[in-house]
């Protein structure tokens, strides 16, 4: 059977997990040695007299505002979630007294009276002083604590506990596996530990389940879904030794073990089909529901997992599937009310952005630290901006026609993506575009010759039109043509319909290839035409040429241009 790890749904686990695996236990305090009497410690007393009394209350074994402790000294010197509180021999630095004295806000102790100035004078004494400890033990005590004797302390010294570590932030260690008396029942290492607690419980384990209950267990857990009674059957019938592991691995082959297990992550990231709010429109999230499904059933690594959502898009060369990878941040709510304040609106959606991917990819409750310093977590209020500040850089417009801002809505960027039938037809429409164009950019024998005419007549020497001076000009319609010195007709007199202008000319010695009719604007209505509206339209040109004495012939007109 092929083993598949449940990498991610990890807080779905946590409870086996923690059959085989625990946290490192915090430091045991050291023994109690023999002490002797060394500099500075009158000073650490007085000191920590003053501290025990007046703000361990509050920074202290059961409450660490701020993530600080001052109850020991190895506490106080690594300091809270702004830094190290002490810096021994300098007092006048140190941020424990400039809070004492009022120099950083807020005072302290908050809310309580001010230290007297005596009690601020011994506290800055014993920093200046180095911040020391208690004494250290003797050699003779120190070697009664290493050979595991009970060494006695000396009247008036004392130890220091070392600060435990919150077990979520210890590294955990694999555990050894217990000792059992019926290693028979043992299936995995991890029965071991369910055993070893029965045996000492003085408890017998269940007897196992039937097969058809065991089938009915592992289908529903694996796919969400009861066995058919078809599967029901092939199991019962099937005596082979791996039966069972067949079955688990055609459970996990099986499309819907993606959708059962991608629905606890879909809660975390706070999925749903519509927008929220009163409106509670309809939104094009299904993509990414279906890419967390796709992810499960594809085994793929938590870490790609990961990566892809938190930062898909920027990943270089990026696919389709992993932007749609990044709507695990586009789950929060949409607010389109009416009257809503478009900048307060877009505030919550960051809020939300925030505390959603805090809780589920850190575990904490970080959304604590947007009005104040975490009280447990070592997370101060700037680091929920910091963060906050990196989604604030995301995209966004503004949408709403109405002229106050009460009238308007956050939009954010959409990802358009086509359909299966849709990719199909454009792969397919590209294809076709590629074999087109290589066609057209071939070059064949034709087409070379076809080129050379081409640039042959574009750089030839443009031709050289002559003006002719007309020698006769007449109208059909009875209207005066006037040929001027230029060259150029003027019409004027009746406007018929339609005319037909003749006029004779001249023609320069050497042959003509073209004729060129110019229609000069003329006032008042600044166009060629004579009509109201100033239009001037040709149907129609007939060319005859004679030679000196013979008989007008017609000759024929290749082609027809206009400018």
């Amino acid at each position: 059977m092929r083993a598949r790890v449940h990498g991610l749904l990890a807080g779905a686990t946590i409870l086996a997990a923690t059959a085989g695996v625990r946290a490192a236990a915090p430091p045991t305090a050291p023994t109690a040695a023999k002490q002797v009497e060394g500099p500075g410690t009158a000073e650490y007393s007085a000191a920590q007299a003053i501290l025990t009394a007046k703000c361990v209350r509050c920074h202290g074994p059961e409450k660490q505002k701020s993530g600080l402790r001052l109850d020991t000294r190895t506490a106080a010197l690594e300091g809270g979630i702004d830094g190290p509180a002490i810096l021994p021999g300098k007092s006048a630095e140190s941020d424990l007294v400039r809070r004492i004295l009022g120099q950083t806000k807020p005072r302290m102790p908050y809310k309580e009276p001010p230290l007297e100035a005596a009690e601020i004078a011994a506290i800055r004494a014993w920093i200046d002083a180095g911040a020391p400890g208690p004494a250290a033990a003797t050699a003779d005590a120190k070697a009664d604590a290493k050979a595991g004797g009970k060494a006695e302390a000396k009247a008036g010294a004392t130890t220091e506990t070392p600060t435990p570590k919150h077990w979520a932030y210890t590294k955990p260690v694999r555990p050894e596996i217990p000792a059992v008396q019926r290693k028979e029942w043992m299936k995995t290492p991890i029965d071991a530990f369910v055993l070893a607690r029965l045996e000492h419980e003085g408890l017998e384990p269940s007897p196992e389940a039937p097969r058809e209950i065991l089938l009915r267990r592992v289908t529903l857990d694996l796919t969400g879904l009861p066995p058919s009674p078809a599967e029901i059957d092939a199991f019962l019938a099937d005596t082979s030794a791996d039966a069972y592991e067949k079955v688990v691995d055609r459970l996990l082959a099986s499309p819907h073990y993606g959708e059962r297990w991608a629905r606890p992550w879909l809660d975390l990231a706070r999925y749903a089909d519509t927008n929220g709010y009163e409106k509670d429109n309809r939104r094009t999230a299904w993509k990414w529901r279906d890419w967390v499904i796709a992810a499960f059933n594809s085994d793929m690594p938590f870490r790609q997992f990961t990566i892809e959502q938190i930062a898909g898009d920027m990943i270089k060369d990026a696919g389709p599937d992993q932007r749609i990878a990044t709507g695990f941040h586009r789950n929060t709510l949409l607010n389109q009310e009416g009257g809503i304040d478009v900048e307060e609106a877009r505030w919550e959606t960051l809020v939300d952005r925030v505390n959603t991917t805090a809780t589920v990819w850190l575990g904490t409750t970080l959304a604590c630290a947007q009005c104040h310093n975490h009280k447990f977590d070592p997370f101060s209020q700037k680091d929920y901006y910091r963060m906050l500040a990196l989604f604030d850089n995301a995209e966004y417009r503004i949408q709403g026609e109405g002229p106050k801002v009460m009238d308007k809505w956050i939009v954010e960027p959409e990802l358009e993506l086509a359909t299966p039938a849709q990719a199909a037809r454009k792969k397919s429409l590209e294809e076709e575009i590629a074999r087109v164009r290589a066609r057209l950019e071939a070059t064949t024998p034709a087409l070379a010759a076809a080129q050379a005419i081409w640039e042959r007549e574009r750089t030839a020497p443009p031709p050289t039109w002559t003006t002719l001076r007309p020698v006769s000009a007449r109208s059909a319609g009875g209207a005066t043509l006037d040929v001027a010195e230029d060259g150029s007709v003027t019409v004027s007199g009746p406007n018929p319909d339609r005319d037909t202008y003749t006029l004779g000319a001249r023609l320069p010695a050497g042959p003509v290839t073209a004729f060129r009719i110019e229609a000069l604007a003329e006032p008042p209505r600044g166009s060629p035409g004579r009509a109201d509206y100033g239009s001037f339209v040709v149907t129609g040109l007939a060319v005859e040429a004679a030679p000196p004495g013979g008989r007008p012939r017609a000759l024929p007109l290749a082609r027809a241009e206009a400018d």
